[in-house]
């Protein structure tokens, strides 16, 4: 299955291995999204030269189109989209975030309205782990549900006390498939909004169960920066140490850096590929907008210190070009530098605890970021 080695410590940050039947994952990692077993406009090749190590995939979209059957059928995911490489897959649960308004949600799971069609979709514990379970990922999540911010504390408890009733499913479920439960791990995720006395409940309860690992989800949904930062210290010194410990949906790069100061190992976020694709880049010395006028003749790259594809062989005038041309080769090198970025960014920093500097490594990208 899969087993995490830690290499060094800096405080609460950690750098360290996680072996899985799918190669290794040196951690803290960015994982790239593939909602529907692609990253948008990117080919595997070039995510691997951005030095991509594990993708993440989504188990409603696919469960909808192609259909888990029909990829099981094609070898599974791996096979499926040519990726011989670590591939973790969500539960679906965001999707009850996400599609609030087009479900009922009881004990027994959720039932979602097709965004396709208009058709009914049946979520349950036990449905979404048979889904992954036909996907074949390296990862899979149980599922669980994620509520907007800020909301009442009786419907927090409300739900991390379900979210651990489908955590306990979830884990029955894939012990009952011998041959899965051998090659695909299981993390629990971690919920309780921003109250610190139901995130420790949520923790308790979900480590009892027992998982391959663990997430922290429910951030990023509602509530502020401070708040979400409170929490992620909080809660993730105190999950499993001998265990992965992955951050859901979060976020910039400031995002990455504290939370792995906190204690996390794995990430990920449609942030640098969606920003791509609307023009906004991420840079050393902070965001830029390729769209703004001021780089109709700029001959620089985006980013003088960066070593990607992109900023080696283009400009902002000509990237800028391509975007307002609405060129689909503006999208792509644009995401090929917001990933490269990114995963650039949590690379430097495994190196900075692996020699004891993290603090002053994230100190000095955050005086030139914040610039």
């Amino acid at each position: 299955m899969i087993k995490y080695e830690i290499e060094a410590k800096s405080d609460n940050s950690r750098a360290g291995i996680l072996h899985t039947p799918h190669g290794e994952i040196k951690t803290p990692i960015f994982m790239p999204v593939g909602t529907l077993g692609t990253v948008k406009s990117l080919t595997n090749e070039e995510l691997k030269e951005l030095g991509t190590e594990i993708v993440l995939g989504n188990t409603y979209h696919l469960h909808l189109r192609p259909g888990d059957e029909i990829i099981k059928k094609m070898g599974g995911l791996h096979q499926f989209i040519n990726w011989d490489k670590p591939i973790l897959t969500d539960s679906g649960g965001f999707q009850i975030f996400s599609l609030a308004k087009l479900l009922k949600i009881d004990e027994e799971g959720v039932i979602i309205k097709s965004h396709i069609d208009g058709s009914k979709i049946k979520l349950s514990p036990e449905i979404s782990i048979s889904i992954q379970q036909n996907l074949g990922s390296t990862i899979m999540m149980c599922l669980d549900e994620c509520i907007e911010l800020p909301t009442t504390r009786s419907e927090i408890e409300r739900s991390i006390l379900l979210t651990k009733r489908w955590a306990e499913r979830c884990k029955i479920a894939r012990e009952k498939s011998k041959s899965s439960s051998d090659k695909q791990a299981l993390f629990g995720i971690i919920q309780g909004g921003c109250e610190l006395d139901f995130r420790e409940q949520s923790l308790d309860q979900i480590v009892n169960i027992g998982f391959d690992g663990y997430a922290v989800g429910g951030l990023s949904v509602g509530e502020n920066k401070e708040e979400m930062y409170k929490i992620t210290h909080h809660i993730t010194p105190k999950m499993p140490i001998e265990k992965p410990r992955y951050l859901m949906g979060v976020g910039d790069p400031l995002d990455l850096l504290e939370g792995i100061e906190a204690g996390i190992d794995m990430f990920d976020c449609v942030m640098p590929t969606r920003n791509a694709r609307n023009g906004s880049i991420f840079t050393s010395l902070g965001k830029l907008n390729i769209k703004q006028s001021r780089f109709q003749q700029d001959s620089e790259p985006l980013d003088s210190e960066c070593m990607c594809y992109t900023c080696k062989n283009y400009s902002r005038a000509y990237l800028r070009h391509l975007f307002k041309s609405k060129e689909i080769l503006g999208i792509r090198l644009n995401t090929y530098h917001n990933l490269f970025f990114y995963i650039s960014l949590v690379k430097k920093a495994r190196i900075a605890i692996k020699n004891q500097l993290f603090p002053k490594f994230k100190k000095k990208f955050l005086e030139k970021y914040l610039n």
